[in-house]
């Protein structure tokens, strides 16, 4: 299968592009390559070829979504300059 600069120019104007001659010579001489192989690709039997998702094996990578982290109040008000029972006692800043 062939792909003609007509063909081109038309999808190119479909695709609101404005090419140059020698961008529609290139784009034509690289879609030709990518359909030639394409066909290469179609002559090959994939009968027996389990169909795949993915090339490889994927594994969920993220941990499981679990609190292990728990405030301790204690530690966190350690050096804190003024406290009231588990909080963080601070100047009256509105009179």
């Amino acid at each position: 299968m062939k792909i003609t600069r007509e063909e081109v120019r038309r999808v190119a104007l479909l695709a609101r592009l404005q090419l140059s001659a020698e961008e529609e010579i290139s784009l034509t001489e690289q879609l030709d390559k990518i359909l030639e192989y394409m066909e290469k690709l179609q002559q090959l039997d994939t009968e027996k070829v389990e169909p795949l998702a993915h090339a490889v094996d994927v594994v969920n990578a993220f941990r499981e979504d679990r609190a292990v982290n728990k405030p301790q109040a204690e530690k966190l008000l350690a050096n804190a300059p003024a406290r009231e029972k588990t909080f963080l006692k601070v100047p009256k800043i509105i009179e």
